[in-house]
């Protein structure tokens, strides 16, 4: 018996998903001068119920990276909230089982005509 697949779905909603992720500030490296270096502008979020982890740290504001993060949280949870459709297996008609039988009977055929004639012909 084929149990059917269990997908937990999140709320991709903005106030229920800061209830639900813990927020870690860092210092963020790579380019951007003094500032950059000085500022804990870095943020990871980790969304406790799915175990997701995103990070954000292109932009010197801690706030702007804060809404990248959750706007890339919510992709990944909208992403693994998707279910795919069940595939349905299909059948070949009448008519294309006898054209592919016809077009097997032609190369038979074809591939007939280039053996040597035998001593029956």
């Amino acid at each position: 018996m084929n149990k059917p697949i269990v997908n937990k779905q999140y709320s991709t909603e903005r106030k229920d998903l800061e209830k639900e992720v813990v927020i870690h500030t860092y210092r963020a490296s790579g380019p951007g001068g003094q500032h950059r270096n000085v500022t804990d502008s870095g943020v990871r979020l980790v969304h406790r119920p799915s175990g997701i982890t995103v990070t954000a740290t292109e932009s010197r504001s801690q706030h702007r990276n804060k809404d990248r993060a959750y706007e890339r949280l919510i992709q990944r949870l909208e992403k693994m909230n998707h279910l795919a459709k069940p595939r349905v297996p299909t059948r070949k008609s009448y008519s294309v089982r006898e054209r592919i039988l016809k077009e097997k009977d032609l190369l038979q055929k074809k591939k007939r005509m280039r053996k040597p004639p035998g001593p029956e012909d």
